[in-house]
């Protein structure tokens, strides 16, 4: 039998692509691209009519060389090595250079995983201007059916910090654990056989504080991101995706309709569910590094994206768990400090998701892969290196 085009074009047959193994190579190569042909998804509607500029040429990029772990390497080589889908450079507002690897083009949508966590800590900002939001109001006052929960005594700037109190282990790899659970309440593993089906939210009521208070050490857990959007849709009275859609996508000019994934009540997976272009994702991360201005038009408040860029606790950061392969850093509205010389920040999600803002190099970069491990430390130094010797580049 002759090969069809999609078998012809990713080396497999489309059906074997599934609800249990989309996460894993080689089928997370198809399927970060086409989250929404496996679960279900909300719509972030962008501004019709918007044509988007011409594919800028790769070539300087990917010839590139630099030094890491002692030896000199290309560009082209580390994003073999780290299983980039798409990785697109702004340089002072102009973008210098697109990559994609086959079957990815300006159109493609891919998933962001927890790199969505940072989009959510800028509309909670624009919430903040608005008035709207208060983010030393306790959690429960503006999502009540957490009140006995772990968050019923936490505030909302615990949760944009991950500075929450909670017993809870991110372990992405244990099929049986909490996290898997978590998983399956927003869809994006199949339900079980025989267990009742959760919604986010009645997961998120379910879970307990850990030994500490909260305000404590940086502790990782991506439940305090599906609770701020669970804030943001309270503060605003607008769904996830519809308050994405009239206040970023819209206005910032994004050229192409993004999506979230959704529960079966249809609450947005704001920690992790995101999927957009790669170059909506740069216009995003060019919106931080102008200080929340698009044009004439100021988007988020200033002080909220100088906090966002320069704030947080150094020394949470230290006590929590993240400190070893981010030395320097900071986390501060669900942004990562690099803590170097220019000022750099960014959004990560697992497999391979970057958003990169170097404001002193005026520089950003948007990085979409498909790694096969969920997280890898040597792979995030790799990619560090990468960005920076990038924004180096004259």
């Amino acid at each position: 039998m002759t090969p069809s085009r999609f078998e012809h074009d990713y080396g497999f047959r489309r059906d074997a692509v599934r609800h249990d193994n989309w996460r894993d190579a080689p089928w997370n190569v198809w399927a970060f691209r086409h989250v929404h042909e496996l679960i279900p998804t909300a719509r972030i509607v962008a501004t019709s009519g918007l044509a988007e500029e011409p594919k800028a040429d790769a070539d300087a990029l990917t010839q590139h060389e630099f030094t890491f772990d002692g030896e000199r390497r290309t560009v082209a080589s580390v994003l073999r090595q780290t299983s980039t889908d798409a990785i697109t450079v702004m340089r002072a507002g102009r973008f210098v250079a697109d990559f994609h690897a086959p079957h990815f083009t300006l159109q493609t949508r891919h998933i962001m995983f927890s790199a969505s966590k940072s989009v959510a800590g800028l509309l909670a900002g624009m919430l903040v201007g608005d008035g709207l939001l208060d983010p030393d109001a306790p959690v429960a006052h503006y999502v009540p059916e957490l009140a006995r929960s772990a968050f019923g005594d936490a505030r909302v700037q615990h949760v944009l910090d991950m500075r929450t109190s909670l017993d809870f282990n991110e372990d992405y790899l244990d099929p049986d654990g909490l996290y898997a659970r978590y998983r399956r309440a927003g869809q994006f593993d199949p339900p079980r056989e025989g267990e009742p089906r959760q919604t986010v939210i009645e997961l998120l009521a379910s879970l307990t504080k850990g030994a500490g208070d909260h305000g404590g050490p940086f502790h990782y857990c991506s439940p305090n991101s599906d609770v701020l959007g669970l804030v943001i849709e309270r503060a605003s009275g607008e769904r996830y995706a519809d308050f994405a859609a009239t206040r970023l996508w819209q206005p910032l000019g994004l050229r192409h309709d993004g999506c979230v994934t959704v529960d079966i009540e249809g609450t947005a997976r704001s920690g992790g569910g995101l999927c957009m272009a790669v170059r909506d994702l740069a216009r995003i991360g060019e919106l931080v590094r102008l200080g929340g201005m698009v044009g004439e038009r100021r988007l988020i408040p200033a002080a909220w994206i100088d906090d966002t860029r320069c704030g947080g606790s150094a020394e949470a950061w230290r006590q929590g768990s993240f400190s070893a392969w981010l030395p320097n850093g900071r986390y501060r509205n669900k942004w990562y400090q690099v803590g170097n010389a220019s000022g750099a920040c960014f959004a990560i999600g697992i497999h391979g998701q970057w958003l990169y803002v170097d404001p002193l190099r005026e520089t950003v970069i948007a990085k979409f892969s498909s790694q096969p491990d969920p997280t890898n430390d040597a792979v995030k130094f790799l990619n560090l290196a990468l960005f920076e010797a990038i924004a180096a580049m004259k």
